[in-house]
């Protein structure tokens, strides 16, 4: 599922049918990632149903972010598939907008730098 910038969605189900729907709402959801990102260079979503009798129905929703530099990891769970996924995209994006206000922050304040040698005085 590649987009016209060459940025890669992964999909897949585990003890789970994905639907052409439910492929298509995850594409959806993940664009607004990729709009605010340019330098993404993958996404894997990984959508789980958990059907222990105790717990009733739950989805887990895993997003693993493969970016320029340290890669980004979110899981979230819900009792609705799509409800979990809107949770997950919404967590990646607030790691995302955090990451770039510290990039931003750092590129401002540069450190200060000791120098071994003596600066002469001008005349």
């Amino acid at each position: 599922m590649n987009s016209q910038n060459n940025h890669e969605l992964i999909v897949s189900g585990i003890h789970l049918e994905l639907t052409p729907s439910l492929k298509t709402f995850v594409r959806e959801k993940a664009e607004r990632l990729f709009r605010h990102e340019e330098r993404i260079v993958r996404i894997r979503v990984e959508l789980e149903c958990d059907r222990t009798e105790a717990v009733g129905t739950q989805f887990k929703a895993k997003g693993h972010i493969a970016i320029h530099g340290p890669d980004m990891n979110a899981t979230v769970q819900s009792g609705e598939c799509h409800q979990a996924v809107s949770l997950l995209i919404d967590k990646l994006d607030r790691m995302l907008q955090r990451r770039h206000q510290l990039q931003r922050v750092k590129r401002n304040h540069p450190h200060a730098v000791e120098l071994d040698a003596a600066i002469p005085k001008s005349v």
